[in-house]
C-alpha cells in the first residue's frame, strides 16, 4: 500500500531523474519528511519520470486518489507543466517552493518546445499566487521575482542538498586522465543557451593562446534535447581552434566528482540562475570560483570567490591566470569560499523547513 493513514507531506516535480537538481533536492526533502514521521512521496508527470526510477516516483494524475484534505504538498515551481495546475485543483493544504523559471526568451529559435513550456510556467506561476498558504523560494532573486509576479509574501529557503555525495566515490580512471599537468577549467551544468557556455569558449581561448596554453576545459552536463545548441558549441570550438575540450553529457556522481577533484578552477559565464548549484559544490570541493554576476549568482557566492560584471574575454583570461596559479591571491579566494561553505553547512536547513511549513503541519 503506497500510503498510511498518519498525515502525508508529499512534493510535485515537473520532471525526476538522476542528476537534475531540483530531483535531488526532493529526494533529500522526501527523507526528511520522513524522518519527521510524515509519509512523503514524489509526484510528477509519468511521462517525465525516467523509466528506472518509476518505482520510486508517482503518477501524478493518480495524486487525487491519494492526497487526503489535511496532507501537505509541496510544489517545485520551476516550468510549464500540467503538476502546476493538478497542484492548483488539490483540497490539501499547500506549499510552493520557487526554483525560478528561465525567461522563454533564452530558448527561442533553438528549442522551441522548452521555450513554450518556459511561457507556459510563467503564465501558470501567476496564477498560482494566492493558492498556496506557504510560498517559499531558494534564494532572495527568486523570492523577489516572485513577489513581482503577485505573490504577496515568500520567504527564503536555501535549496536543501546533499553534499555529502561530493566527497564519497570517485571515477579514478577519469581523475587520472584529468591528472595530467594540464590546468584544468570547469563548468558544470546542462546544456542551456542562458548558461552561456559559447562565453566560456571564448574566455577559455583566450586563456589557452594568451595565459596558459597547457590547458583544458570540461564542460560537465548532459545537452540532450539541445543538440542544435551543442553543435554551435562544437562550431565555436572549431573555428577558434581551441584544443583540449572535453563536453562529457550526463555523467554519474563519480564521474562528477571526478571533474571536480581535477579543477584547478570553476568559470561561470550564465547570464541567468536560479541558484546555481555547481558554484557551491565548487567550493565545497575546494575549487576557485570566476563567476558573471548575474542573476542569483551573487547570492549564492554570498561574499566569496570571484565575480566580474562585464564579459571582457581578455581580462576574464587574466583573471584565470591569477586564480589558477599557487598565488597569495588564490589562497586568499579560497579561504573566503571556506567561510562560506562553512555559513551554508552551519545553517539547520531542515529545520528551517519545519518551522516554513509549521502553519500547514499544525506545529
Amino acid at each position: 500500500m503506497l500510503f498510511l493513514s498518519m498525515k502525508a507531506i508529499h512534493q510535485f516535480v515537473a520532471g525526476y531523474s538522476r542528476g537534475d537538481a531540483i530531483s535531488n533536492e526532493a529526494i533529500v526533502m522526501r527523507d526528511v519528511f520522513r524522518s519527521w514521521g510524515y509519509e512523503s512521496a514524489v509526484f510528477s508527470e509519468l511521462k517525465r519520470i525516467l523509466p528506472e526510477l518509476r518505482n520510486d516516483a508517482h503518477d501524478v494524475a493518480e495524486a487525487a486518489k491519494h492526497v487526503r484534505p489535511d496532507d501537505v504538498v509541496v510544489l517545485h515551481l520551476s516550468i510549464g507543466s500540467v503538476v502546476n495546475d493538478v497542484f492548483r485543483d488539490l483540497p490539501c493544504r499547500k506549499a510552493i517552493l520557487y526554483h525560478n523559471i528561465t525567461p522563454s526568451e533564452y530558448f527561442r529559435g533553438i528549442q522551441e518546445e522548452i521555450a513554450r513550456s518556459l511561457a507556459r510556467g510563467r503564465e501558470q506561476a501567476r496564477r498560482l499566487t494566492g493558492v498556496a498558504e506557504v510560498n517559499l523560494a531558494d534564494s532572495a532573486y527568486n523570492a523577489e521575482e516572485f513577489q513581482e509576479m503577485g505573490c504577496s509574501h515568500v520567504d527564503v529557503l536555501p535549496l536543501v542538498l546533499d553534499l555529502a555525495k561530493l566527497r564519497k566515490g570517485v571515477d579514478s580512471r577519469l581523475l587520472k586522465e584529468f591528472d595530467d599537468g594540464k590546468k584544468n577549467v570547469l563548468f558544470v551544468g546542462r546544456c542551456a543557451p542562458n548558461k552561456r557556455m559559447e562565453d566560456i569558449l571564448y574566455a577559455f581561448h583566450y586563456y589557452q593562446r594568451y595565459v596558459e596554453p597547457n590547458s583544458r576545459l570540461i564542460i560537465a552536463g548532459s545537452y540532450s534535447g539541445l543538440e542544435s545548441y551543442h553543435a554551435y558549441q562544437l562550431t565555436v570550438q572549431r573555428d577558434l581552434n581551441i584544443r583540449d575540450v572535453v563536453f562529457t553529457g550526463s555523467i554519474r556522481q563519480e564521474a562528477l566528482n571526478a571533474c571536480y577533484r581535477a579543477a584547478d578552477l570553476f568559470l561561470c559565464m550564465s547570464e541567468h540562475e536560479g541558484f546555481c548549484i555547481p558554484v557551491i559544490e565548487s567550493m565545497v570541493m575546494d575549487v576557485p570560483v570566476l563567476a558573471y554576476a548575474s542573476a542569483a549568482v551573487p547570492g549564492t557566492m554570498d561574499g566569496a570567490g570571484v565575480l566580474f560584471s562585464e564579459k571582457r574575454y581578455d581580462l576574464v583570461a587574466e583573471m584565470m591566470g591569477r586564480l589558477v596559479s599557487n598565488s597569495p591571491f588564490r589562497e586568499s579566494v579560497l579561504q573566503g569560499q571556506r567561510a562560506r561553505i562553512a555559513r551554508y553547512e552551519s545553517r539547520d536547513l531542515p529545520q528551517e523547513l519545519r518551522r516554513h511549513l509549521a502553519p500547514l503541519l499544525g506545529e
